[in-house]
């Protein structure tokens, strides 16, 4: 079959999805009872489709989350870790992201809080929100190899640019003196400017031990804490309750003897 023009034309315009689209209607024998402006909004949505997936791919491949399953959708509220059903679901609306507001989610290991963290960020990637994810150790000796070999301010910049930071596993070893200052340089940055969400096991009463330096401890805590929302977990470890349904059952064969 013959290439029609207006396909190359669509192609080279670098829509591509609108030549998927005229593809498939050209060869449907039923497109022949839609009118022009019909035509044209069957191109135009599926020329927006391809374009939202493709960004959201973008978005979550950029993301790097630990947990990139995660969805708010698949969130067991049923499991006994007091997590506030209301909250969460307020918060998986997003309207603290663009308010440039903090979420700090604490509790034993275990009990879900980097997936919940996680579930938060792809939803965030849904929304059109640039989101990246850190382990907190990690971020720190990244900056650290970044100063000797000449990549700390492009490593920098990326930690300040998106619209949600999520850093994880806050503590619970004590910060050295650098990490304080590339800790308080990331918090200024993103101060009134961006979104963050910190998970740690240690409770928030803590922290400032963690930070070690008053001074910093003040400067950083203070930027983090006054415009944060809460999620403080308590409970069972998730990943035992798993392991245990999904244990092999044992059968003991002396019985039968």
């Amino acid at each position: 079959m013959l290439q029609h023009p207006t396909l190359d034309q669509l192609k080279q315009l670098k829509l591509h999805g609108m030549a998927r689209a005229f593809a498939d209607l050209r060869d449907n024998t039923g497109a022949g009872e839609l009118d022009h402006a019909q035509w044209l909004a069957l191109l135009l949505d599926r020329e927006q489709a391809e374009r939202d997936d493709r960004r959201l791919t973008y978005r979550l491949r950029n993301a790097r989350l630990r947990h990139p399953e995660a969805a708010i959708e698949d969130v067991d509220y049923r499991s006994p870790r007091r997590l506030d059903k209301a909250l969460f679901q307020q918060l998986a609306h997003g309207q603290w992201i663009a308010r440039k507001q903090n979420l700090i989610i604490t509790g034993p290991c275990g009990v879900g809080k980097s997936w919940l963290a996680c579930a938060l960020g792809q939803k965030a990637c849904r929304d059109d929100f640039s989101v990246l994810y850190k382990r907190l150790p990690r971020m720190f000796a990244e900056l650290e190899m970044g100063r000797a070999d000449g990549r700390y301010p492009r490593l920098f910049r990326a930690l300040t640019k998106p619209n949600l930071l999520i850093l994880d596993d806050w503590g619970p070893e004590r910060f050295t003196a650098d990490q304080r200052r590339d800790l308080m340089e990331i918090i200024e940055d993103r101060y009134q400017n961006a979104a963050i969400v910190i998970t740690s096991q240690l409770p928030l009463s803590k922290w400032h031990e963690i930070v070690g330096e008053p001074t910093f401890a003040d400067a950083i805590l203070d930027r983090i804490v006054h415009n944060a929302h809460r999620i403080d977990l308590d409970g069972p470890s998730m990943r035992k309750t798993l392991a245990d349904k999904n244990s092999p059952i044992t059968i003991d064969h002396t019985q039968e003897k």
